[in-house]
């Protein structure tokens, strides 16, 4: 098995507080995000789910709805999770509909609380599936390579292997016991630049809030950059994808340190930008657009 191990790195805003001038590139230039003539996943994906370690009922819920909020015909009020997803139309090739397959519960932690980036891969390919993006979540309590060092997930590819052709997966981890300040950012104070007040995640869940910000990023670089010949900016090794080229960025007037002007519920004060299925709430960030060559947030 060869794993083509794409970095898409997602240090949910550490990067923009510790060189301001990130942020004002991406508001004040033009950004371009090359298209290098590769495969994109358009069409019907299916998204299969491997939770390593311990999550409950409803953190697990969370993240089903906003996967299944993706594509949802049904359609919630706007802002919506849809109408963010969307963006990723304009991008060639036409829609990539996402649609929740299998889901394994890794819950014994047979491999440990370390795991590699072999490891990962390992389980990524516990799923035999054509059309399908395979997503590996990991629980607060399991340590990855390089997680809160360099990256808060990754995206790559395993294969070809025989004749099978290469799958796309996903890796994110919960970052709630080891650093929220770096990958469940603005939902946690930063660690880096200037210090202000937290916003109250819309789920609740500091960790899986912060999960879904960093999901939503790697699978929108994964359907537009699956192989490392789609789009993107920089070196295919540490590419600037769809929405790693937006960093930090969540509603209008946002700058470093600041995540922009979001809606706020007035029960619960939780901050949010998309509504969702079943009534969810989700903070999600900007994603590049083709068309206006900039970085567009929901609010």
């Amino acid at each position: 098995m060869v794993s083509n191990y794409h970095l898409a790195t997602v240090l949910c805003c550490a990067l923009l507080l510790m060189n301001p001038t990130v942020g004002a590139q991406v508001e004040q230039q033009p950004l371009v995000l090359k298209y290098h003539n590769g495969q994109l996943l358009k069409g019907k994906i299916t998204v299969n789910l491997l939770w390593y370690g311990s999550f409950t009922p409803i953190q697990r819920s969370i993240i089903v709805d906003f996967i299944n909020s993706l594509s949802s015909p049904a359609g919630a009020p706007l802002p919506s999770v849809e109408s963010w997803w969307k963006t990723t139309e304009k991008y060639k090739g036409g829609s990539s509909a996402l649609v929740v397959g299998k889901q394994i519960l890794h819950q014994t932690y047979s491999l440990g609380k370390y795991l590699k980036g072999t490891h990962l891969v390992s389980l990524a390919s516990s799923f035999n599936e054509l059309s399908a993006i395979n997503v590996v979540l990991t629980a607060k309590d399991v340590a990855v390579d390089g997680f809160c060092r360099s990256r808060c997930g990754t995206h790559g590819s395993i294969g070809p292997v025989k004749e099978k052709a290469r799958t796309a997966y996903v890796w994110v981890g919960n970052s709630e016991a080891q650093c929220p300040g770096q990958c469940a950012w603005p939902f946690h104070q930063p660690i880096y630049g200037p210090q202000t007040p937290p916003l109250v995640a819309p789920n609740g869940d500091v960790g899986v809030d912060g999960m879904i910000i960093n999901l939503a990023t790697l699978l929108a670089g994964t359907v537009t950059n699956p192989f490392n010949d789609g789009y993107f900016q920089g070196p295919a090794t540490a590419p600037l994808e769809a929405v790693s080229a937006c960093t930090g960025l969540f509603g209008s007037g946002a700058y470093p340190g600041y995540p922009g002007r979001v809606l706020v519920d007035k029960t619960t004060g939780a901050s949010y930008n998309a509504h969702g299925a079943n009534g969810r709430k989700y903070l999600l960030p900007a994603m590049w657009d083709p068309q206006s060559s900039a970085c567009k947030t929901l609010v």
